[in-house]
C-alpha cells in the first residue's frame, strides 16, 4: 500500500509554477548574502582575542615576566593595536567601496548565476586565508592587509547580483515589505557570524575565519547549480515594474495603451511592438537584448544620487557598530570576548525588526525617502543616548541596542533594497531592467565610502606619528650632511 503524498511535496504541487520560482530565488539569494555577511563578521569578534588583557591572565607562563602584552599575538601586541586594527578595517573597506562601483557594470553584463556563485567561492577562500595565518604562525602585517583587500574586492560581487536577481522576479507592489523581510539575511549573517566566531575565538580564532569560509564556499556552490536569473529562463511571467499610473512620454498610460503590453514588453525575450501571444503555444524568437547602462547614465535616474548620499551616513553608522560593537563593550561593560560578541547580535536583532517596519511603512504609505527621514531623526538622539545609559544594566543595554538596531538598520536596508530595485528598473529606462545592479552598486558603493573615511580616521594618529618620524629623518640627515661638509672643508 502507498503513502499519500507527502503534505510539503502536495503543497508545493499547489502553489503556481512562478510563485515557486520565485520562493526558491528569495531563498537563495537570502541565503547567499547571509553568508557573505557572516564571512565579514568574524574580524569584529577575534579583534578582542588578537589583544587582550594579558595582565588578568596572571604572569606569562614561559618566563614569569608581568607584561600586559605576552599573550597577544604579533603584530598587534603593541600600543599601536588599534591602528593597527583600523588598517585591517580599512584595507577591506578601501577595496570595497573601490570594486563597488566597479562590481555593478561587470554584473549587468556577466551572467548573474556566474558572477555571483564565482565571487562566493573566492570570498571563501580569502576568509578562510586570514584565518589559516594562526595555524601558519603568521604574524607579519602585510600578509592580513593583502588577505583583507582581496577579500574586500570579491565581496563586492554579492550585493549586486543577489538585488538584481530579487528585482528581475518580483514587482514594485509589495516590494518594500517583501525585500524588509528578504534583508534580514544582513543581521542573520552578522548574527551567525558572531555566534559561530564566538565559539572558538578563545580556543583556536583561526578557525573563527575558516569554518565562515568553508560555509559561504558551499553556498556559492548550491547557487550556480539552483539560481534562476530571470523569469523567462523557465517559462515563468516576468513582474509589474511599474503601475498602471505611470505614464509614457506621450502622456497615455501604459495600462490604457495595452493591458498586457507591461507584461509582454518587461522581459528580454519580448519585442517591442508585439502583440500578447500566448507564449506556450507559439515558439520564442529570440529577442535583441538590451543595452546595459553606463556609470553616467545611472547617476542621470532621478533619486540615484539623494539615495546614495543618504546611504554615505547611514551606513558609515551601521558599519561603526558592525566592526567595533564587540571592543567596545569588552572595554566598557567588561565582559569577555563571547559574552560581547553574543550581546552584539541585539544590535542586528533590532536590524531585522527595523528593515521589516520600514519596508511595511514604505509600502502602505509610498514613501520611501520619508520613512527613511523619520527613523534617522529618530535615531540621532537614541545613539547619544545609548552612549550615556546603555552599560547602566543588562536589561538597559539590550533595550538599546535593540532600539538603536532598528532605527540606523531600517533606512539602511530600505535604501539597499527597495529604493534600489525601485531606481533600477526606473520608468524612465523604458523597461531596460539592465540598470538593476549599476544602481545597486552605485548606491552601496558610495555608503562604503563614508565606512571607509572612518577607517582612515582612526588611523589619523599614527599616520601623522610616522609623518613626524620621516621629517625628523630626513632633518637629522640633512644636519649629518652639513656636518661632514664642514668636517671635509675643515680639513683641506
Amino acid at each position: 500500500m502507498r503513502a499519500a503524498l507527502a503534505p510539503g511535496i502536495r503543497l508545493l504541487r499547489a502553489l503556481p509554477r512562478d510563485s515557486r520560482y520565485r520562493g526558491l530565488t528569495l531563498v537563495l539569494t537570502f541565503l547567499s548574502y547571509t553568508s557573505y555577511h557572516l564571512s565579514r563578521k568574524p574580524i569584529s569578534i577575534v579583534k578582542s582575542q588578537l589583544h587582550p588583557n594579558c595582565s588578568a591572565l596572571g604572569p606569562n607562563p614561559h618566563n614569569d615576566s608581568n607584561s600586559t602584552t605576552w599573550c597577544s599575538w604579533a603584530p598587534f601586541d603593541g600600543d599601536n593595536y588599534k591602528e593597527l586594527f583600523g588598517a585591517l578595517d580599512n584595507a577591506f573597506l578601501v577595496a570595497y567601496a573601490i570594486g563597488m562601483f566597479i562590481s555593478g557594470i561587470f554584473g549587468e553584463r556577466l551572467p548573474l548565476r556566474y558572477y555571483l556563485s564565482g565571487g562566493m567561492v573566492l570570498s571563501g577562500l580569502f576568509t578562510a586565508l586570514f584565518g589559516l595565518g594562526y595555524f601558519w604562525n603568521i604574524h607579519v602585517l602585510w600578509y592580513f592587509i593583502v588577505v583583507q583587500v582581496c577579500n574586500g574586492l570579491v565581496q563586492t560581487t554579492g550585493w549586486p547580483a543577489v538585488v538584481a536577481c530579487v528585482g528581475n522576479w518580483f514587482g514594485k507592489g509589495k516590494r518594500g515589505l517583501i525585500m524588509g523581510i528578504w534583508n534580514s539575511h544582513t543581521s542573520v549573517g552578522n548574527i551567525l557570524g558572531s555566534l559561530i566566531a564566538g565559539a572558538w575565538v578563545s580556543s583556536a580564532w583561526g578557525l573563527s575565519f575558516i569554518v565562515p569560509g568553508i560555509i559561504i564556499t558551499i553556498v556559492g556552490i548550491i547557487c550556480f547549480f539552483f539560481l534562476v536569473e530571470y523569469p523567462e529562463d523557465v517559462d515563468c511571467n516576468p513582474p509589474l515594474h511599474h503601475t498602471a499610473a505611470d505614464e509614457d512620454p506621450g502622456g497615455v498610460t501604459t495600462s490604457e495603451k495595452d493591458p498586457e503590453a507591461v507584461i509582454s514588453n518587461e522581459g528580454p525575450l519580448s519585442l517591442s511592438g508585439q502583440s500578447s501571444v500566448d507564449h506556450s503555444n507559439s515558439p520564442k524568437e529570440p529577442a535583441e537584448e538590451p543595452e546595459a547602462i553606463s556609470f553616467l547614465g545611472a547617476l542621470r535616474i532621478p533619486g540615484v544620487v539623494e539615495f546614495s548620499l543618504c546611504l554615505l551616513f547611514a551606513k558609515l553608522v551601521s558599519y561603526t557598530f558592525l566592526y567595533w560593537l564587540p571592543l567596545y563593550i569588552v572595554n566598557v561593560a567588561h565582559f569577555g570576548a563571547k559574552e560581547a560578541g553574543d550581546l552584539s547580535t541585539l544590535f542586528d536583532v533590532g536590524g531585522i525588526l527595523g528593515g521589516i517596519f520600514a519596508g511595511l511603512v514604505s509600502d502602505y504609505t509610498g514613501g520611501r525617502a520619508t520613512t527613511c527621514c523619520m527613523m534617522l531623526v529618530v535615531a540621532a538622539p537614541m545613539l547619544f543616548l545609548y552612549n550615556h545609559v546603555g552599560q547602566n544594566g543588562i536589561g538597559t543595554s539590550i533595550a538599546m541596542l535593540i532600539i538603536c538596531g532598528a532605527l540606523v538598520n531600517g533606512p539602511y536596508a530600505l535604501i539597499t533594497t527597495a529604493v534600489s530595485a525601485d531606481l533600477g528598473t526606473h520608468e524612465s529606462l523604458k523597461g531596460n531592467a539592465k540598470a538593476l545592479s549599476t544602481v545597486t552598486a552605485i548606491i552601496d558603493g558610495t555608503g562604503s565610502v563614508a565606512a571607509d573615511v572612518l577607517a582612515c580616521l582612526l588611523l589619523a594618529r599614527v599616520v601623522v606619528k610616522e609623518a613626524r618620524g620621516w621629517c625628523g629623518s630626513m632633518a637629522r640627515q640633512r644636519g649629518s650632511s652639513v656636518q661632514l661638509t664642514e668636517s671635509v672643508m675643515d680639513g683641506k
